[in-house]
């Protein structure tokens, strides 16, 4: 499998989302008659766009706004919402800092030590808010940080790093036994992110919840240009929700895939589905709402990274409330408000009811599904045109 690139070696094509387009059904259902909701464990989430663990996204008013709209949103346990009691003026600093400025600033702003209590207080603020509380810590901080959101009330735990497998070695610090953890922990657990079939089988075989797939392809990313890493969101999601049907065959457990990363728009989230995904998640177009915590910046884990930031600080503007972004009514043209009732109308168009028939839709390589016919909407920028 695979094409040759030189001598003796040889690479896989692989597929984005610009890259295919869904095929239409050969019955059509009603979009207000399709179920769009998933398992996560004890939990069956009416909308299943997850808001990412990101400062310019997600804090405990997001949250807890999320929540009442029937999803959730993971709050990151390492950054500024756990560094300092009241964030705002930090908020502001990186909002109003310069180009140049920005990924200094958030180096200096994230050398702040996380403060423990702090941890405690914003999962209790989230539940105070009755919603389910979702938060996220690195490998490193996983067993203290999960200790203390469980016994705190948090109702989900996310381990995160760039690239998450079963098999981490160090000799300089103690790896994380993912396997032990999710044993011990009594809320489900998901850890991400992985992109290939291999790893994301042995990462199952460890007892997550789910499991996050992506690496790279965030809108405030820049792991692909530092690191020269990833793998195209399409193919990413289609092997890894491979290795789940494999898994759920062999064990009779089944353990969600979470598409994390690359989609801004209805279309792609449409088609995260369509190629395997049974939830996404999503930063830059949450980054884009009145209750998120950016001012309308957006910006990666890794942006403030001492060394080696893999990330920058990107302007997304804010363009609407949380409900229209995914619940409408629209008013750009875009595509990247009404994210559920893109979904809905796409299931529904392709004649499939619930989220588990979706991921069987027939796709097609098209590259050029989205500039055919555009012309004028591409010229004056426009609708499919934009960017």
């Amino acid at each position: 499998m695979g094409m040759w690139i030189g001598r003796n070696r040889k690479a896989r094509v692989t597929y984005g989302f610009d890259d295919i387009a869904l095929v239409p059904g050969d019955i059509t259902i009603n979009p207000n008659e399709v179920d769009m909701s998933f398992q996560l464990g004890p939990y069956k989430i009416k909308v299943p766009i997850l808001a990412s663990a990101m400062d310019g996204v997600v804090d405990v008013n997001f949250a807890i706004a999320m929540g009442k709209l029937g999803g959730v949103a993971v709050l990151n346990l390492e950054g500024v919402q756990t560094r300092y009691e009241d964030p705002s003026e930090i908020l502001d600093k990186i909002a109003s800092a310069t180009k140049e400025e920005a990924t200094h600033l958030t180096q200096q702003i994230y050398t702040e030590k996380i403060k423990e209590s702090l941890v405690a207080q914003r999962v209790q603020e989230i539940k105070k808010g009755g919603v389910l509380c979702a938060v996220s810590a690195i490998p490193q901080r996983a067993d203290r940080f999960g200790q203390i959101a469980q016994e705190a009330g948090a109702d989900i735990f996310v381990v995160q790093s760039t690239v998450s497998t079963a098999r981490h070695v160090s000799s300089e610090y103690k790896t994380l036994d993912i396997a032990k953890f999710c044993k011990k922990m009594k809320i489900p657990v998901i850890i991400g992110n992985t992109v290939t079939y291999s790893a994301t089988l042995e990462l199952m075989q460890c007892g997550p919840t789910a499991i996050l797939v992506g690496v790279g392809p965030g809108a405030a990313c820049t792991t692909r240009g530092v690191l020269g890493l990833g793998v195209p969101q399409v193919t990413a999601t289609v092997d890894c929700a491979a290795a789940r049907d494999y898994y759920f065959k062999q064990t009779g457990r089944y353990c969600a895939i979470i598409t994390d990363g690359g989609m801004s728009k209805g279309g792609d989230i449409c088609k995260a589905f369509a190629c395997g995904a049974d939830a996404v998640m999503i930063g830059s177009a949450f980054a884009r709402a009145k209750e998120a915590p950016g001012r309308g910046y957006h910006w990666g884990m890794a942006t403030p990274h001492a060394n080696l930031p893999r990330g920058t600080r990107v302007r997304v503007g804010v363009t609407g409330t949380l409900k229209q972004i995914l619940f409408g009514p629209a008013e750009l043209d875009d595509g990247s408000q009404n994210l559920m009732g893109a979904l809905a109308t796409a299931m529904g168009n392709v004649g499939k009811k619930t989220i588990k028939e979706f991921q069987e839709t027939e796709i097609i390589i098209a590259p050029a599904i989205k500039t055919e016919g555009k012309v004028f909407q591409t010229v004056q920028g426009v609708g499919m045109g934009k960017g």
